[in-house]
This record gives structure tokens, sequence and C-alpha cells, in this order.
């Protein structure tokens, strides 16, 4: 049996943690430049708060039921993450990591009692990093995915935990999910499904393979056979690594400055450097692209992208801010406000399968140990403490508004909680 823990309302949850007098009222999380509303807790989507809707034009609704507001807090919401993984391990350490609020565990054999399993995991993370949980048990991840929906929708019954054991359970959850709710069913193949007259689950494992198959790909047929209770799918205890490394954050307002968006371009460059290295990889491609505000009907629109094959594949921070200055500088446009620039790195690779460059006079990349040195200062003292002149000092002058971020509590020394007696 599997178990999928999912953390209720991540994002606002996290904010509540550090805010217990938050905890029963609403409280939404913006998106980057406090844009649009992406995450909302149980008590503001009881209010209607649209999702994916710009802040501004819920402003009325905001106000009118005292919803309290964020800005993203990534650095926060990653360790909250983290720590959450960290606490399932202790109870279970054959897990995958599946998003950064849920994860997929197998249950230790034998455990005669499911519910009080998940209970158990629930207490734990709960007690240790404060987030609420639910959790979908089931002998295959889609049918967790069921359970784990089970498990909100009947929240009181079945107090976040909600188990499909037997056959009985598994044939009622079924015939009561809706056909877009199946994990892996999109708006385009519920709308096709709809067609046929399919719109429960229960109605979904009951087409003709063949007509699965053709129509949805060997995808959908595992998809099937997965609900029907046949595993198609093994938990990913070592994910694959990521083929592709990269970042793109809006400024906070449109940029027409091109010493700017290349100071911004080389603090991106050393963001996803750092987790190149992380994960130990070295990158042969480097993309760049720029890109004005579509939304901004009254400005000239232009967007741009280059992909540059380096000489040598490297992690080496300089290296790879060299390389995206030269393609910056052949699709950089005058005249335009940019409201974004962005960096990829693909062709990722172990360092030690480097097909070295035949007139390259050093074989070994040239800033190892600065780079071990930064990253070791940067991880001490915090980002961007040690950083290339490239990336300049005038964050301020581009980075991402924020005006309602919260402390980075776990993350910043200078930001730690302070409790005051009396």
């Amino acid at each position: 049996m599997l178990a999928l823990v999912d953390v209720n309302s991540f994002y606002a949850s996290c904010e509540q943690v550090f805010r217990p007098d938050l905890w029963g009222k609403p409280v939404v999380v913006l998106s980057n430049n406090d844009g649009c509303i992406i995450a909302a807790n149980r008590e503001a989507k009881s209010i209607g708060l649209p999702m994916w809707r710009p802040a501004f034009e819920t402003l009325p609704l905001l106000r009118k039921h005292q919803v309290t507001v964020f800005s993203s807090n990534y650095p926060l919401y990653g360790d909250m993450s983290r720590r959450v993984i960290e606490t399932l391990a202790t109870l279970c350490p054959s897990l995958e990591v599946y998003s950064i609020d849920e994860a997929f565990i197998q249950i230790p054999h034998p455990t005669p009692d499911l519910e009080a399993y998940g209970q158990q995991l629930r207490r734990r993370v709960h007690q240790w990093t404060g987030l609420p949980v639910g959790v979908g048990i089931a002998p295959t991840k889609t049918l967790c995915k069921v359970a784990s929906h089970m498990a909100k929708q009947q929240r009181e019954r079945s107090r976040n935990v909600f188990v499909i054991a037997d056959e009985p359970t598994r044939v009622a959850c079924l015939r009561e999910l809706p056909v877009e709710e199946i994990w892996g069913i999109g708006k385009r193949i519920a709308a096709r499904l709809h067609q046929r007259g399919v719109h429960r689950a229960w109605e979904f494992i009951h087409l003709p393979d063949t007509w699965v198959r053709k129509e949805l790909t060997v995808t959908g047929l595992r998809l099937k056979r997965e609900l029907e209770g046949t595993p198609q799918h093994e938990l990913e205890v070592d994910p694959p690594a990521k083929q592709m490394i990269g970042t793109a954050k809006s400024f906070g307002h449109n940029l027409e400055d091109e010493s700017l968006i290349r100071e911004a371009l080389a603090w991106y460059v050393a963001e996803v450097a750092v987790k190149l290295r992380r994960q130990k990889r070295i990158a042969g491609r480097l993309t760049v692209f720029v890109e004005t505000n579509p939304f901004r009907k009254e400005d000239r629109q232009y967007c741009n992208q280059i992909q540059l094959k380096l000489p040598v594949p490297t992690d080496d921070t300089p290296e790879l801010c060299h390389h995206a200055r030269l393609g910056f500088d052949q699709i950089f446009r005058p005249g335009y406000r940019y409201k974004k620039v962005g960096v990829w790195l693909s062709d990722l690779l172990r360092p030690h399968a480097v097909q070295q460059h035949l007139f390259d006079p050093d074989p070994q990349p040239r800033h190892t140990r600065l780079m071990q040195v930064m990253d070791q200062v940067n991880t001490q003292y915090g980002k961007a403490t040690l950083r290339t002149a490239s990336a300049g000092f005038r964050r301020a002058d581009w980075k991402l508004k924020q005006e309602l971020l919260s402390p980075r509590y776990t993350t910043r020394i200078d930001e730690l909680m302070q409790i005051h007696a009396d």
C-alpha cells in the first residue's frame, strides 16, 4: 500500500505557522510581483475568492472579509517543504517527493490499521512542523490521489485520512469522482470524454482498452489500470536527474535600461549555477530570453531567445555569465520596455562525462575552488554575500515587487521570530 501525504493549502499554511493569530481566518498568497492570487486557505476559498485573478480586481472582496494577504515567500516555503519530507522519513524511509507540498510513501508491511497509520503521519508532521496534512492511502498512486481527494471532500468524517483498501470502497469512490478530477486528466481530455458520455471515473474505467489506447495513448491506458487497482507507476525513491534548470522572473517595473537588465540576468545565472552545482551537474547549452509585457497594449511588443552551445560543459558562474552576456547582446533591442529576462541550462551531464575542448589550455574547471568558497560563504552568511561583479549592486531597481513579504523565519538569522515577555 502507498500513501499520498498532501499539505493542506501549503503556502497559506506556511504563513499561518508563524502567525497563530491567523488560524481560522482567511489567508491568501500572491504570485510574483504581487500580481494574482495563487494560494488560499479553506476560509478564503469559502468566501468565493477567485484563483488566478489579478489581486487589484479582488480588493473589495479582500477588504470586506478582512483577508490577510502575503507576497510569495519561496525561501520559507522551500525550507518548510524540506522539513515535512525529513519528518515523513522518520516514519518511512522509502518515499518519493512528488511536489513541494506532496510526497508518496511506501507503507511499512505489515501495517494492520492503515487509518491509524495515516493519523500517525498527520500528528507527527503537525507536531514537528505545525503544518496540517491530508493522507490518502491506496494500492496505486492514482488511487492515492483519489483517496486524497476524498479526504478533503469528507474532511470532518474522515479526519483528513481516507483509505481505499477494499473493492466496495474503490467502486464507491470512482462512482462519485468527476472525470476531470482524475490525476492526469486535463480540460482537453475531459472534454473529449464528456463528448463520449463519460462523466465519472467509474465510466472511464469501463471504456474499451483499444479506444483508451488509441485516443489517450499508453499513458491513458496506464491511468485506467491504476484506477482498476493494478500498479503501473513505481515509487521513484531516486528521481531521475533534471534535464533542464532555469529561472525567469518579472521585474518590479518595466525596464528600458540595458545595464539593469544585464545585472538581473547575471543574478539569475548565478542562481541557476548554484542549483547546477548542488545537483553535481554541468551544462552544455545555455538559453537566454527577453520579453516585454504583453498585457500593456500601449507598449511596443518584443520577445526573443537564443540558445548557445558552450565550448566546454561547465558549472562555473563567471563562465556561464560570460556566455549569457554574449547571447543577451545578440537578442537585446533598445527602445522597448522589458518585463522579464530569463536563463535556462540544458544538456546536463555529470562532470566526469565532459568532452574537453581540443584547444582548452586548462581541461579542469578554472574556478572550481572559487565556486566552492562562494557556495560555502553564501550558505553560511546568506544568498549573494559573495557574487560576481556583473550582478551589480542595483537589485532594488529591478527586483520583484514583494510589498507584503513575511520574514524568512527559518532561513535568515536576522529574520528569526522574536518573542517578547514582560
